[in-house]
């Protein structure tokens, strides 16, 4: 336990409510402050994308005993199920036997979160609009408007767990010595649905993330615990595939009818969904440094924002709470030392992990349909089950084991440099698993 300090953490989503219940636990006082409604009492879709729950955020969670809560909301998925645009259904297993990461609702997760904090103790204030923070005295000031009357709320610490677009680092970034840097992809997504069938059972494989990879587009789909799937179209905004293209039902039928065909019993309210539901952006945002004195941290997306490709913004962010706590305990009330120790352990992680999601993008969209990446996967499984402590493949390395995104990064950089003299051997589609190939990785590998 630390002594009793009042802290307030900006921001009620996943990040900022499990903070909270660490900070809880830890012995202080601990306001909740979000400006939209409390997400208990309001419908939650239309511009969600599924989260996946992998080793980085089960850690987060078995630390503080609350793992089998979550797992009860979840659904485990041990691969992919690719669709290609010929009607054929590949599988690709993500890791060894028994190795899934778990499906979940955005919007049943962040409501559970919230019961389990206040359960906790922890005090929510919603509609509580946020606008500014005195860095240096940890107060923040709040309003109806940005520009009408505000009034003073005082803190021992502030945590801006606000987002990517964080009014605690809005105020950080008018600071000399502070870098930013903000990002947007040229490519939006949009939320469809499969509704569940009329028994309640799901209409395709609920344990598989379905992805149809089409090159710079691309369909996926990820299961919820009502029979329904939550699917995320992810394209350009502009070109001749792209968001601006597909301006009207006829346009929309006729591209879905050419690169989804095997959607059209299962998508249903596609017209309706598509036109209802709202284009979303995607941003990479980085900065640093991600704390002021012994005031004021950044945590989760407000500190370091990512794309949604390798399934891994709220697991970073979770994970960033696991540093944060090992640092309060290991430095008890130096919270100088546990907020320089925190961002400096983390930032290198963080860039890491916002490469590896751009990446993905490739992978998931293009390279799945590819048979040169397929056998390349193939090889790398068989090689890893043979020498489980030579080779672990990046995918398990990010999501199935806690080693730092920065060396994964790096050592996967490195595997892709063998496997790619690997690839060039002579009938390597015949030959993959035999003893050649064995020892041609040995050898580069030393």
């Amino acid at each position: 336990m630390q002594t009793p300090q009042k802290i307030a953490v900006v921001g009620s989503g996943l990040v900022g409510t499990l903070l909270a219940i660490y900070l809880k636990r830890a012995g202080h006082i601990v306001h909740v402050f979000d400006r939209s409604p409390d997400i208990r009492t309001i419908q939650f879709s239309g511009r969600s994308i599924n989260l996946v729950m992998s080793d980085r955020g089960w850690k987060a969670l078995e630390d503080i005993g609350l793992d089998d809560e979550i797992r009860k909301i979840g659904i485990p998925v041990d691969k992919r199920a690719i669709h290609l645009q010929d009607g054929k259904l590949n599988y690709q297993y993500y890791g060894k036997e028994g190795e899934a990461i778990f499906s979940l609702s955005r919007g049943v997760l962040n409501r559970k979160m919230v019961d389990l904090a206040e359960g906790e103790g922890v005090e929510f204030f919603f509609e509580r609009k946020i606008w500014d923070i005195n860095l240096a005295t940890a107060t923040l000031y709040e309003g109806e408007t940005e520009q009408g009357a505000w009034s003073e709320l005082n803190y021992d610490k502030v945590f801006g767990a606000d987002g990517a677009f964080s009014r605690i680092r809005h105020r950080m970034q008018r600071q000399s010595m502070f870098d930013y840097s903000q990002e947007f992809m040229e490519i939006g997504y949009k939320e469809l649905h499969i509704p569940a069938n009329a028994d309640g059972s799901h209409k395709i494989d609920k344990n598989s993330l379905h992805i149809w990879p089409r090159g710079n587009f691309m369909l996926m789909a990820l299961a919820n615990l009502d029979g329904t799937f939550t699917c995320t179209l992810f394209m350009p905004f502009k070109g001749e595939n792209s968001f601006e293209s597909l301006n009207n039902e006829t346009t929309l039928v006729d591209f879905f009818a050419k690169y989804f065909q095997d959607t059209k019993e299962v998508i249903p309210d596609l017209v309706q969904d598509f036109f209802k539901n709202p284009t979303s952006y995607l941003a990479i945002m980085k900065c640093f440094p991600w704390t002021f004195e012994d005031k004021v941290a950044l945590i989760g997306d407000s500190a370091h924002a990512i794309v949604p490709f390798y399934g891994h913004g709220m697991n970073a962010g979770f994970e960033d709470i696991t540093i944060l706590n090992e640092m309060m305990l290991k430095y008890g009330d130096d919270w100088h030392q546990i907020f320089k120790a925190y961002e400096i352990s983390r930032k290198p992680n963080a860039d890491a992990i916002a490469e590896l999601s751009r990446r993905n993008f490739e992978e998931m969209s293009t390279k799945t349909a590819d048979a040169n990446f397929l056998l390349q996967k193939k090889i790398e499984k068989w090689f890893s089950d043979k020498h489980p402590e030579k080779w672990m493949p990046l995918y398990s390395r990010v999501t199935f084991s806690l080693q730092p995104y920065s060396e994964a990064l790096a050592i996967g950089d490195f595997q892709n440099k063998i496997m790619q003299e690997v690839l060039k051997m002579d009938n390597i589609e015949e030959n993959w698993n035999t003893e050649e190939v064995e020892n041609k990785i040995l050898d580069l590998l030393n």
